[in-house]
């Protein structure tokens, strides 16, 4: 096991030179205070657990103090943020820290908050306590269900003031990801004709990153179809549990099919295909029901971007395989959270049916899921009134005229009530992080100085599947004050 003063460093990124970001070192926050501290991402550096009792990793991840062995970068990027083209980004509010090696692979540390860069055009460079804890929730969060994420070390807090929307105190956060590469990485080479720095770019990824593809002569090609299946699998498993990203700008998409942010992101509470967690976007671009088709714009602008490398033939097959993969990937999560075991030609108006359903109902999404575990398929028709799902529904009618469609279909492939319920439990979280939830955590933390909450909700969220009665006031629905709530960019 090791600590942060030996960590085994390998900067892989920052010799790939100059051209691909600028070597700067973190602004130290003033009077740094432990916030929390991660044990599950930390034994992915295999580091000791002994170090979380450390003071050490405050004042490194405050930027107070130099961690041995790391060569703090600034990443170079472009993006298109809500569709429009910004030629130049870079990490304006993060630095890559370094690469260190863990016992099964290299993770970056990326620095968010540490203070001005090259490409902070202008801005402070700092990040706030209120979007380090959500993002440092939403990373465990997302595991904890298997779905593809960043993970977060640890949150250093201040008092140090920093004006957004109102007055706030900064705060620093390590995201951990095996590559910070995005989409935007390739687009800004490409939009400046520098078709080297582009190859150079992209044999790094893939001798790094997809190793299997290194030295075959259509590399970069089948790199890209990677990026592309990968991209659709993550918006599927995003679909299927109900969460919506907020802002899927080109520069927040990694070639890993990760996230490269959690800003203004959300669970939704009532369905709604419109539901949209980013205050400012008026427009509903990244609005939950947009995201498989941003999915594809986004993928689209990347291999614009790459066509140099690839041509256009290959580039054309290659997005031919999102919405195949989608469509497959969705289905079969759907299957699964409705106790499905067979693909039948039916299932199509089902689904389509149930969804209106929810939408028409603004019925509670992630409690619906769960409670259709305890669904009976043997009741009669008609007499299923104590079926708990039964309850979420007003129009009890237009609900009880679906049940006995669903009813039949469980019956059709010979469905075991037992054995639905444990293998729809296992895939229907009944916990998520709910914006309301995330909120009292910062409220505490803010207000009180209390970061029991954070903990509290990081224990939680390992396990989301399991029943533990204990905390089942985190699986209601929002309280009134909590219903609708809305996140904010400026963070």
């Amino acid at each position: 096991m090791a600590d942060l003063r030996h960590l085994p460093f390998d900067n892989t990124y920052a010799r790939l030179g100059p051209e691909f970001g600028r070597r700067v070192e973190p602004t130290p926050l003033l009077a740094p205070r432990p916030v929390a501290w991660n044990p599950d991402a930390a034994a992915l550096l295999g580091i000791d657990a002994a170090e979380a009792d450390s003071p050490f990793w405050v004042e490194a991840f405050s930027g107070n103090a130099p961690i041995p062995g790391a060569e703090p970068v600034a990443m170079l990027y472009a993006g298109h943020q809500f569709g429009g083209w910004v030629p130049q980004l870079g990490d304006g509010r993060a630095i890559l820290l370094g690469e260190a090696r863990g016992p099964d692979g290299r993770w970056d540390l990326h620095l968010k908050g540490g203070g001005p860069t090259p490409f902070s055009r202008g801005f402070d460079g700092r990040a706030v306590l209120r979007s380090t804890i959500r993002e440092y929730l939403c990373g465990e969060a997302m595991h904890g269900l298997g779905i593809p994420t960043t993970r977060s070390l640890c949150i250093v807090g201040s008092g140090e003031p920093v004006r957004r929307e109102r007055m706030e105190t900064a705060a620093t956060l390590v995201r951990l990801a095996p590559s910070h590469v995005r989409f935007g990485s390739f687009e800004v080479f490409a939009a400046r004709g520098q078709i080297d720095h582009l190859r150079t770019l992209a044999d790094y990824v893939v001798a790094e990153h997809f190793p299997h593809l290194a030295g075959e002569e259509d590399a970069h090609a089948r790199f890209f179809t990677e990026v592309v299946v990968r991209t659709a699998r993550l918006i599927a498993q995003w679909q299927a549990v109900g969460w919506t990203h907020g802002v899927m700008n080109t520069d927040n998409m990694s070639v890993l099919g990760l996230p490269l942010d959690y800003g203004p992101f959300g669970f939704m509470d009532d369905f709604d295909p419109e539901f949209i967690p980013n205050h400012s976007d008026s427009g509903g671009r990244y609005a939950f029901g947009q995201q498989p088709s941003i999915g594809m714009w986004n993928l689209s602008a990347l291999a614009q971007a790459l066509l140099p490398l690839i041509g256009r033939d290959a580039a054309v097959e290659a997005l031919g395989e999102y919405e195949v993969t989608l469509f497959e990937e969705y289905s079969e999560l759907l299957r699964a959270r409705l106790g499905l075991r067979e693909a039948r030609e039916e299932d199509q108006e089902l689904v389509d049916g149930l969804f209106d359903l929810l939408a028409e109902g603004a019925v509670d999404y992630t409690r619906f899921f769960r409670l259709l575990g305890r669904f009976r398929d043997d009741a009669a028709d008609g007499e299923r009134t104590d079926d708990p799902v039964r309850g979420l529904f007003d129009d009890r009618e237009a609900w009880d005229a679906w049940a006995e469609r669903y009813a039949a279909r469980l019956r059709a492939e010979g469905s075991v009530a037992a054995e639905r319920r444990a293998g729809m439990d296992a895939v229907n979280p009944k916990y998520v992080l709910r914006t309301y939830l995330a909120e009292q955590a910062i409220r505490k933390a803010e207000e009180e100085q209390d970061f029991s909450e954070i903990e509290r909700l990081r224990i939680l969220l390992r396990d989301p599947f399991a029943e533990q009665p204990e905390m089942e006031s985190y699986a209601e629905p929002p309280p009134e004050w909590g219903r609708g709530l809305v996140l904010s960019c400026s963070s």
